[in-house]
């Protein structure tokens, strides 16, 4: 079977199976983080409860984890939802959301670490910093390293804790405990200036691995079709604002022939 096939069966097995995806997100994406993930068929919760946590965790078929908008009491919760997915088994995704850039989130990303996550999907910035390396420094939430300056690093992460990396950037470069790399080269400049997409592309991760044995070959689908929706949306918007819009309609309504025909992945 071509990659293009293979692909696009993991995105129709989410659209089938609508795997039920426990969210521990930040403030500024919740609203979209929710809207695609029920555009691409899975069903969002966004629940921080610490006395529902481990219940939460248990039904759903993912859990999401993103520090973006850090407090003490999320703290303990993504740390009791981190240990409930690793219990469980179930797969879970870590967005180390500006890693690097305060000790506190220094401090509870190495915490969420011991637990394992399936996926970890950041900005090379973020790679860099959770992996200790001292050659980048984070600015913000944004990236000011290229995506392949940070495959070392996440080569190390891959090493320590056995999870898939995925490095966000122009080129999305996924990296596992097999010596396999996938390159993803979809995507365009302007969904840099809508807030959270790189959240939005670790919810729909933590989806597709949900209902995927083969969890990079999952994690390369939902990369791609972000990227592939972000292109298509592209053409027709006048701006960020529209672009935020008609990305949401696209990850509904792509086809398959659009999908095949602007895939951009390679594998090493």
């Amino acid at each position: 079977m071509t990659m293009e096939k293979t692909l696009w069966e993991y995105i129709q097995s989410v659209k089938d199976q609508s795997p039920l995806i426990h969210n521990i997100t930040n403030y500024v994406v919740m609203n979209n983080t929710a809207n695609a993930l029920l555009a691409v068929g899975a069903s969002p919760v966004m629940a921080h409860a610490k006395s529902e946590i481990k219940d939460m965790a248990s039904i759903a078929s993912a859990v999401l984890i993103n520090i973006g908008t850090l407090d003490e009491y999320w703290s303990e919760a993504m740390l009791i939802a981190a240990k409930a997915a690793h219990t469980l088994n179930k797969p879970w995704v870590l967005d180390p959301v500006g890693a690097g850039a305060t000790p506190y989130r220094n401090e509870i990303l190495q915490k969420l670490l011991q637990y394992r996550p399936t996926v970890i999907r950041g900005n090379a910035s973020e790679i860099l910093a959770l992996a200790k390396s001292n050659s980048s420094v984070t600015k913000g939430v944004d990236s000011i390293a290229l995506s392949n300056e940070a495959v070392q690093a996440a080569l190390d992460l891959v090493n320590d804790y056995g999870s898939i990396v995925c490095i966000s950037g122009a080129t999305d470069i996924i990296l596992n405990d097999s010596g396999q790399i996938y390159f993803i080269k979809n995507g365009h400049p302007m969904m840099t200036k809508v807030t959270g997409l790189g959240c939005t592309a670790s919810a729909l991760t933590a989806a597709f691995i949900a209902v995927t044995e083969n969890k990079t070959e999952a994690t390369t689908a939902a990369m791609a079709l972000l990227g592939i929706a972000g292109e298509l949306a592209e053409k027709q918007s006048s701006g960020p604002g529209s672009l935020q819009m008609n990305l949401l309609d696209k990850l509904y309504a792509v086809t398959e022939t659009e999908f095949s025909g602007y895939l951009k992945v390679a594998m090493e």
